[in-house]
């Protein structure tokens, strides 16, 4: 993980929320595939409140003494899941099969953008939709601020297959990964793969004038988008429809959180999070979207028992 690369993902989405505003809502049946469900769909309502308490830890990065880490534990030992295609209502009213691929993906650099290209290349007809769309007419597309994404097609991003779909709905890319064994953060837009989880970069100062980078690493929620994210139809971290995974985050994501922080400083966050889980219920600031655990009753132990050690 090379300490000083800062994607530019948060100033790309809030751009991209404002750009997509602008956009007509696409006509024909794949632009209004999910009208008619969508009138019944709770949208935000299945959403907790954005300012809740959090639990956070910060530890020096086992791999590098000049940075440290800051982790978000509450959204880290949360059982938040991707339900696309399985509950998701999306960001847009209306096509809730998009889930949030929507605006398509700004790249983070032209790295991230060769990489793509390179599986994109790989890519058949039996598994992409567009795929000869794609190679006719471009898949990549500048907003305008001249920023670089993956195209929109249709109101969505043009590697979205739609639902009926013979090659499978959801990503391309993500389809190519599965299909070979590969994690899909090999294959997809640094944007996609990091979604929902947020790092992001500050230097601290400290009082004897030493210097260390922060990472923080967090969840990835509405106001992360800018002040458009509060218009979003739906966001998943905060929805309680989302939050009903057998595994926490911590280890569900864990090769998209070791690619974030390295394995060195992923098995510290491993270590920590699992002496969080495994302390006494309740947990001390639970994510409030997560299913309701119950503490263990407490048994008061009876002076005149002959078992108590003290007697």
């Amino acid at each position: 993980m090379a300490k000083t690369k800062k994607a530019k993902q948060d100033k790309r989405r809030k751009a991209a929320l404002e750009w997509a505003a602008d956009e007509p809502m696409p006509s024909g049946a794949e632009g209004t595939e999910d009208a008619a469900s969508a009138e019944d769909a709770p949208g935000a309502e299945d959403e907790v409140g954005l300012d809740f308490a959090r639990a956070w830890v910060e530890f020096p990065d086992p791999a590098d003494d000049e940075q440290l880490f800051r982790c978000d534990l509450t959204w880290l030992t949360s059982k938040w899941t991707c339900i696309f295609g399985q509950g998701c209502q999306g960001i847009q009213a209306g096509r809730a099969s998009d889930g949030c691929c929507t605006l398509g993906a700004h790249f983070s650099d032209e790295d991230d953008e060769a990489r793509v290209g390179r599986h994109m290349a790989r890519l058949t007809p039996e598994i992409w939709q567009f795929h000869d769309e794609g190679h006719a007419s471009g898949w990549v597309q500048e907003d305008d601020d001249g920023e670089r994404q993956t195209r929109r097609h249709k109101g969505s991003c043009i590697f979205q297959n739609r639902p009926g779909f013979a090659g499978g709905a959801g990503c391309a890319l993500h389809i190519l990964a599965l299909r070979e064994g590969r994690e899909p953060l090999e294959t997809k837009p640094d944007v996609c793969w990091q979604l929902p989880v947020r790092r992001s970069y500050d230097w601290i100062d400290r009082p004897d004038d030493s210097r260390v980078l922060r990472i923080t690493i967090a969840e990835y929620d509405r106001r992360g988008w800018g002040p458009g994210g509060h218009d979003l139809h739906w966001w998943c971290t905060s929805a309680t429809s989302a939050h009903g995974a057998g595994e926490p985050v911590f280890r569900s994501y864990r090769p998209e959180l070791m690619e974030l922080m390295g394995k060195a400083g992923y098995d510290r966050l491993v270590e920590l999070c699992e002496q969080r889980m495994a302390s006494s219920l309740p947990m001390l600031a639970p994510h409030p979207a997560d299913p309701m655990v119950p503490a263990d009753p407490v048994v008061p132990v009876d002076p005149a028992d002959p078992a108590d050690p003290d007697d």
